[in-house]
């Protein structure tokens, strides 16, 4: 009889703990694709975290303002609404005897104002550029990201809004989420570019979910997977699919794979599976001090050789 009631007690217990885990889980999960009101305290990077900071960050979730533009493009520029999954908002820039037009698509809770600086690279070397606030960012729609999944449609709409504007030569850079987005798009509207530039995608969802519990030096299972999947019944997508590693496979336009050595969020291994999946003409570059950041910061002429050296090399 004590047997009994042990092993019900038992079971009861379990059956709570894991209930407990889904509801934390799925809170964490919908404030980390939920943008909260600008102006809150956004939560720290994991490595600046006090103890008590993570424990609140790994029951209650990050908290994230909705991303802002904070400046503006010296050049001059027109703003560009464009109807897509949600209205999205663009910065388009021209030059005169324009090589071609480069589309820039920013990272996780970014913004196009974060990208002026690679803009400004670009048009140095000649080209014409677009800048692109992902649904959730900036002046698009929305409060909510799904960290490149359905970024995607995003990346086909203002693809074809230059399509339609007469432009021959269009490239994609990408960051972070912006590098996964564009390839899902490649591999789901079979886009042909004439040539991608991707800085640090992730190569799986769960992958890069676990690397944010073990930035944090806390195990990850069963929380990672528990927090994938909420993530993606929140937000109506299979999140366990969401894998730029098999995206790769599909991509047959010039490509240039950029990566941090020292990046906590994506793995090298991530990375290397990526360009081993690349059916195309590629290269890969690696900045050894670098992490999950901009690479104009510490590389910048590095950066800059590396990017002219592809334009320059699919130009022809």
């Amino acid at each position: 009889m004590k047997n009994k009631k042990l092993k019900k007690r038992v079971l009861w217990s379990i059956v709570i703990v894991f209930i407990l885990m889904n509801i934390v889980a799925a809170l964490h999960a919908y404030k980390f694709t939920h943008f909260t009101t600008t102006g809150t305290a956004k939560t720290k990077s994991p490595d600046k975290l006090s103890f008590s900071d993570k424990v609140q960050a790994l029951f209650f979730g990050v908290n994230n303002p909705r991303p802002e533009n904070v400046a503006i493009p010296s050049q001059k520029f027109e703003t560009i609404q464009l109807q897509s999954n949600k209205k999205i908002s663009c910065w388009s820039i021209k030059t005169d005897s324009s090589k071609g037009t480069i589309i820039l698509f920013h990272g996780y809770s970014g913004e196009k104002s974060s990208l002026i600086d690679k803009s400004d690279e670009f048009i140095r070397q000649g080209y014409s550029t677009f800048l692109v606030d992902f649904m959730g960012s900036g002046g698009s729609e929305g409060n909510q990201t799904t960290i490149g999944f359905k970024e995607a449609a995003e990346v086909k709409t203002a693809f074809d809004y230059l399509v339609q504007q007469g432009e021959t030569k269009i490239y994609l850079f990408g960051t972070s989420l912006g590098a996964v987005a564009i390839m899902k798009a490649i591999n789901d509207y079979q886009m042909n570019p004439a040539g991608i530039m991707i800085e640090c995608p992730f190569g799986s969802m769960y992958k890069t979910t676990c690397a944010r519990f073990k930035s944090m030096k806390v195990p990850s299972f069963p929380m990672a997977a528990l927090l994938v999947f909420w993530g993606g019944v929140e937000n109506n997508f299979w999140a366990f699919g969401h894998n730029p590693i098999e995206y790769a496979k599909t991509i047959h336009c010039p490509t240039l794979l950029l990566y941090g050595e020292q990046d906590k969020n994506v793995s090298r291994e991530e990375i290397d599976e990526i360009y081993a999946n690349l059916q195309c003409t590629k290269a890969l570059k690696t900045y050894p001090l670098a992490g999950h950041e901009n690479y104009l910061t510490n590389y910048k002429a590095q950066w800059i050789a590396d990017i002219k050296f592809f334009l320059t090399s699919t130009e022809k």
